[in-house]
């Protein structure tokens, strides 16, 4: 993987065609340079994690000068393209949440159809975790093969139901949206105005 690194003295850029990582002197941050191996670690609080990007060894001294001299270093890659997982942690929480949803569905029935077994089924959901739904399942065979396999069966009932509502390009949408919302919203908050006082000077 390769990342190509560059120095501005702005926080706003006018091309917002790449990704970017934008490290500024209010973050704290940790740069280690691995002499041989040219390979450069950015670390950052605001993040939560590290990321390593492959540059040649010639432009180290380069950067780290440049870097000395200005206030913003920005990290611009593909982040598209470097998603090495194969989202399997997102499959898992999806079914951790139909079992979850299966439950409460379940626990409704029983309240309405069947009081004593929904104290036992409450109490239990009380005491074990639903949204680890292949531990909770396996245990709760254990303990209720009837109310497991009601579980199984609802979350599979509710799967399918929900992926025929399903809209992926209305979900990208809406992703897309909230975060134009949401950096509309950052800029408005650290936007200057000018006061009133400052105005009327102006004007007299």
């Amino acid at each position: 993987m390769v990342g190509s690194l560059f120095v501005i003295g702005s926080s706003v850029m006018d091309s917002p065609s790449a990704p970017c990582l934008c490290l500024d002197a209010h973050t704290r941050s940790k740069k280690k340079i691995h002499g041989s191996s040219r390979k450069l670690e950015l670390g950052s609080s605001f993040t939560g994690s590290s990321i390593v990007f492959r540059i040649s060894s010639k432009r180290v001294p380069r950067i780290a000068s440049r870097r000395s001299k200005k206030k913003f270093l920005i990290v611009n890659e593909d982040v598209a393209g470097n998603y090495d997982d194969t989202f399997g942690d997102v499959k898992t929480q999806l079914i951790n949440y139909f079992t979850y949803k299966a439950v409460s569905t379940v626990l409704h029935q029983l309240y309405e159809m069947n009081p004593p077994q929904y104290t036992w089924f409450y109490n239990y959901v009380v005491s074990n975790r639903p949204t680890e739904g292949k531990r909770f399942l396996r245990k709760l065979g254990k303990e209720s093969q009837e109310l497991a396999e009601r579980v199984m069966i609802t979350r599979l009932h509710l799967y399918g139901k929900w992926i025929k509502k399903c809209d992926h390009g209305k979900i990208y949408q809406d992703i897309s949206d909230e975060n134009l919302a949401l950096m509309r919203e950052r800029l408005m908050e650290t936007v200057i105005w000018p006061s009133d006082d400052s105005n009327s000077e102006v004007i007299g």
